[in-house]
């Protein structure tokens, strides 16, 4: 399991706390609470950090585009884990422009088989795909998303 997808647990059991308690708790002081916790000399803690706080500082755009792309499906309604992984996907979808779209909906999907019920992976799965496409119907797209140019071998 890589470093960042360990950061991206962390930042999920972080969004879980802070959602159950309706946002009264501080997010931030969560983070860091867990981090000290369960991941002393973690490497990736600024990684972690950014998540929590992108979501936190984006919650409304990122509830809003969520509801619009599984409307069967009010936030209320959604479980708290789903809700935060969707809340992380949409996040690094919308939001954080160094990781690649495939890369945010794959950690996503494996974050919802993780803590998430039966049906979570293919529920967070739907929804971040239909968000992607329509990005990329309305033409948005990230650098990081762009097939990087192959090296030339060289010849002599």
């Amino acid at each position: 399991m890589s470093n960042r997808h360990l950061a991206r647990a962390l930042a999920m059991q972080s969004l879980y706390e802070w959602d159950f308690y309706d946002g009264e708790k501080n997010a931030s002081d969560v983070v860091e609470r867990n981090l000290t916790e369960f991941a002393p000399n973690f490497d990736e803690n600024d990684f972690a950090k950014s998540i929590v706080q992108g979501v936190v500082k984006n919650q409304k755009q990122i509830d809003e585009t969520i509801t619009k792309f599984a409307p069967e499906w009010p936030l209320p309604k959604i479980t708290t884990v789903d809700r935060n992984v969707l809340r992380i996907g949409t996040y690094e979808l919308l939001f954080n422009f160094d990781i690649p779209s495939k890369v945010a909906i794959n950690e996503a999907i494996e974050l919802a088989k993780t803590f998430g019920g039966e049906s979570s992976g293919k529920f967070v799965n739907g929804v971040l795909g239909a968000i992607y496409r329509d990005q990329l119907a309305q033409g948005v797209s990230k650098e990081s998303d762009k097939p990087k140019p192959k090296k030339e071998e060289k010849t002599e």
